[in-house]
């Protein structure tokens, strides 16, 4: 409230938040910067920038406020406190529209605005201080607006102020980035509010507006004075709005209130009623920065939209969710600002501790492609954000920059998109609009907002003909319509006149991404040129088409399906992203062939547009693809393979030939081994030995040798493989041909463990000490075994007979 003017400055009337001003002013004249905490209706909108104007702060107050009425509103209470009309002393400036006079001291601007006054003009020059408002609601501009702002006074503006206002906020950690700001504390001023719950939850379908519309009609006859309704958009409020048509009292006047609202229609809903009850339909923009006049209720959804990346459409939406315990509390506040209040909530009180005690700050979760532009813009990453944006989503929004045209290959901005970043629309329609130029603008209204036709399927063009006032299939939501209309009106002053392009061309330039090639087969489904896979309806008019542009999916990360998109040739493919569009000489292995395919493939991203065998491929690169099938098929069992590898196993300091260690490290052992090889059938017979013994030296192999021979040489001259798989390296042979051995053969110093076999080539005994075995366990062998094989000799001192595989002739 404002009393009468006195001396050229408006009575004031006495808030919580006047208590603590001078302690705001002191803690910024002292350090340059200050948090203040202040709960909703202490009044620190309405009279911080005013304390440091009379404080006669040097240079310009600029505020920051998260929406477009909170801009407008501030300024008006702001310029009332003056006895002022807006656009003298205080002013305001958005996105399309300003009031700024000669002697402005205070600016109220939306978060985007400063951004761009910062990138403008980094040294501020003009501006004494810079406050930022419902610093809580943690959004992308206004963390990234503190950051700039933060760098900027650090490097060039030392005596530039910076104030943080939070209702609800944590204030610590906001202090601590700013090097230990002092924290200044306000009390409130509340009257008590009541808070009823649910008794049961509600049902899994049940929609929110008819829910809210009956809580509505069951307590306007039980309370007084004004309702505030908080819904999550524009659509719900409507839908609330008629389901409440002639069923309210007659004094009940419903108000909605939505920032595409006219600003008219916003005043009303702020503004106090002449006589009965009024009835606030809302979205979250009324939670915090508006006084709306004579709420002693609140009906609080439990839902509020938030932006978020949105992998559907490739760009940030919003997106439904359920409020915080954060929000919910200072929803439930509205109440009591000017009288003892009651807050319903559209759940039970058990419901409460699953609602998260804040909302996620917007960088954690948002398109990071705007950000990306701007910190490219400034020249810097490197800046203090109280969240720091996640790696992953900043270098994917740089690699979309990249194919936009809009950073080089290091990352550095081009002159290209020094462009994009002063239009105020996502990066990937800006590259629309400033290729396309004005006839681009529909499209760009278009793509940025919900869709406002149902039931016409996925065709883009059918959008852009409901938009040309075209009568067609669908279900047209008019106001929408209207609205994009009016965006595409002014996203189209100042474009030039380009050469006609097709809904397709136009829609491939702000999703060079997003360009989707059929796939054989008869479902209708489609390879994206970044990667991803999607899926239509069969049924769909497009369904047969050969290539689309993809504008919007349902974010399915495994198989999207495709909302919306439109036609384009592959001639017209060619004229937008010619430059993209190359011949790739392509050496690959085919899995489900089992060979090396080499073939020549024309490529825009992931999509192959045109292919022809390539017969010249080098035998290098083929090796190298068949690499990758040795990597799928594995190491083909080869005992003689097998055998060296635990050979080589035994010795210290040898390579080591595991099969992990093999596979990898193919590259340098087998590679040089693979000319002629091209299928699986080859690798089958590839014998791998001269690629492993390959891996020794003649030192290595000659120490293998010695200390791990491949053969032992029996007393009668013959070469018997040494078996290394079991856990002692062993040999086997027919018993008479150890005869005249007195020594135990050995691998280093491991005996070797001996099988020797009888004439029937059967097991007779197992030793790994010769000598010991002639001394005591031959006799009972030879006792058992002579009357069995009478033609092969037995003799009672086998140390001293000679070695033989000989058999007595026959009647000897």
């Amino acid at each position: 409230m404002i009393g009468q003017v006195n001396g050229g400055h408006a009575v004031r009337d006495d808030l919580p938040i006047d208590a603590v001003l001078g302690d705001v002013v002191a803690a910024l004249r002292s350090h340059g910067r200050v948090v203040l905490q202040a709960p909703p209706g202490a009044g620190k909108t309405s009279r911080v920038p005013l304390a440091l104007m009379d404080a006669g702060w040097r240079g310009q107050i600029v505020m920051l406020e998260p929406r477009r009425l909170a801009v407008r509103a501030a300024a008006e209470r702001l310029a009332q406190q003056l006895g002022e009309d807006v656009g003298g002393r205080v002013g305001y400036r958005m996105r399309g529209e300003s009031r700024v006079g000669r002697d402005c001291a205070i600016l109220v601007v939306t978060e985007g605005i400063l951004t761009r006054m910062v990138q403008d003009d980094p040294e501020l020059r003009g501006i004494g201080a810079v406050i930022f408002d419902e610093f809580h609601e943690r959004s992308l501009q206004a963390d990234l607006g503190l950051a700039l702002v933060w760098e900027a006074r650090g490097a060039l503006r030392p005596d530039l102020g910076v104030v943080v206002m939070s209702a609800t906020l944590d204030a610590a950690p906001v202090a601590e980035m700013l090097d230990a700001a002092p924290v200044v504390t306000s009390a409130g001023r509340a009257f008590p509010v009541e808070v009823r719950w649910l008794d049961q939850a509600l049902a899994p379908r049940t929609r929110l507006a008819p829910a809210v519309a009956d809580l509505l009609l069951r307590i306007v006859p039980e309370t007084q004075g004004g309702v505030l309704v908080f819904l999550p958009g524009e659509g719900e409020i409507r839908d609330v709005e008629a389901a409440l048509t002639r069923r309210l009292p007659a004094d009940c006047a419903v108000r909605p209130l939505y920032g595409a609202l006219p600003f008219a229609a916003q005043r009303a809903a702020i503004a106090p009623v002449d006589r009965g009850r009024k009835i606030v339909l809302s979205t979250a923009i009324a939670e915090t920065a508006l006084t709306i006049a004579d709420v002693r209720v609140v009906v609080d959804g439990g839902r509020a939209r938030r932006a978020r990346f949105d992998p559907g459409s490739g760009m940030a939406r919003l997106m439904t969710e359920r409020v915080s315990r954060a929000e919910a509390d200072q929803r439930a506040g509205r109440a009591g600002r000017v009288a003892p209040g009651l807050a319903y909530r559209l759940w039970t009180k058990g419901e409460d501790g699953a609602l998260p005690a804040f909302a996620p700050p917007e960088i954690a979760r948002a398109d990071l492609t705007g950000l990306a532009l701007e910190l490219a813009l400034w020249g810097s990453a490197d800046l203090a954000f109280l969240t720091p944006p996640p790696e992953a989503a900043l270098a994917e929004a740089r690699a979309l920059l990249q194919d936009l045209g809009a950073l080089d290959a290091t990352a550095g901005i081009t002159a290209h998109g020094r462009a994009l970043a002063a239009l105020p629309v996502h990066p990937r329609l800006g590259h629309m609009l400033s290729v396309a130029g004005a006839q681009a603008a529909p499209m760009a209204a278009l793509l940025e907002a919900r869709d406002p036709l149902r039931g016409a399927g996925v065709d883009l063009t059918a959008r852009l003909a409901a938009l040309r006032g075209d009568r067609g299939s669908g279900t047209a939501d008019r106001a929408a319509l209207a609205q994009i209309r009016a965006e595409a009106k002014r996203l189209a002053r100042g474009l030039p006149d380009r050469a006609p392009l097709s809904p397709g061309q136009m829609a491939a330039l702000a999703y060079p991404d997003r360009v989707a090639l059929r796939r054989a087969g008869d479902d209708p489904r489609y390879l994206l040129s970044g990667g991803k896979g999607a899926v239509m309806d069969a049924g769909d008019a497009l369904a047969g088409q050969r290539l689309l542009v993809v504008t919007d999916t349902d974010g399915n990360p495994r198989e999207a399906r495709i909302r919306q998109a439109a036609v384009i040739g592959a001639a017209e493919l060619r004229e937008v992203h010619g430059a993209a569009i190359r011949w790739h000489d392509v050496c690959r292995w085919d899995r489900r062939e089992g060979r090396v395919v080499t073939e020549q493939q024309e490529r825009f991203g992931a999509l192959v547009l045109d292919q022809r065998r390539w017969t010249a491929a080098p035998a290098e690169a083929v090796a190298r693809a068949m690499l990758e099938g040795v990597r799928q098929l594995g190491l083909r069992p080869d005992p003689a393979a097998q055998r060296f590898r635990a050979r080589v196993a035994l010795v210290p300091g040898l390579p080591d030939m595991t099969d992990a260690a093999l596979m990898d490290s193919l590259e340098d052992w087998l590679l040089p081994h693979l000319g002629g090889v091209r299928t699986a059938a080859d690798w089958a017979r590839f014998d791998l030995l001269p690629a492993l013994r390959a891996m020794l030296d003649w030192d290595r192999m000659q120490r293998l040798d010695r200390l791990a021979p491949a053969h032992f040489t029996t007393p009668l001259g013959r070469r018997i493989p040494i078996d290394y798989d079991g856990d002692a390296p062993q040999i086997t042979l027919r018993l008479q041909e150890m005869f005249g051995q007195t020594v135990h053969p050995v691998v280093g110093d491991t005996p070797l463990r001996v099988t020797l076999l009888s004439p029937g080539q059967k097991p007779v005994q197992v030793t790994q000490d010769i000598p010991g075995f002639w001394a005591t366990s031959y006799a009972d062998v030879r006792r058992d075994m002579r009357g069995r094989y009478p033609r092969h000799p037995w003799p009672d001192d086998p140390t001293q007979a000679d070695p033989t595989l000989r058999a007595k002739p026959r009647g000897t």
